[in-house]
């Protein structure tokens, strides 16, 4: 119950400061730094598309064991 309780307060957190009004900047991002973010964005889900592509036979065996345990269990309780 803890980890919900603090999920809970950094999704609180998160939403008052999307929301907290926001006072006008003269800021400036150049280009080459726009074109960064996205190449980072890009990598990153590239990077976790392959991460997925190398585990994907453990994590689908891990969700059919997960589910192939529930159904055994509900067998027996009837």
């Amino acid at each position: 119950m803890k980890v919900l309780s603090g999920f809970k307060n950094v999704l609180i957190l998160a939403v008052i400061l999307i929301f907290w009004p926001i006072r006008k900047t003269h800021a400036y991002i150049d280009p080459g730094t726009g074109s960064y973010i996205i190449q980072v964005m890009i990598g990153g889900l590239l990077g976790a598309a392959f991460a997925l592509k190398v585990y994907w036979k453990k994590v689908k065996a891990y969700f059919s064991n997960l589910f192939s345990k529930r159904t055994k269990n509900d067998k027996h309780e009837n």
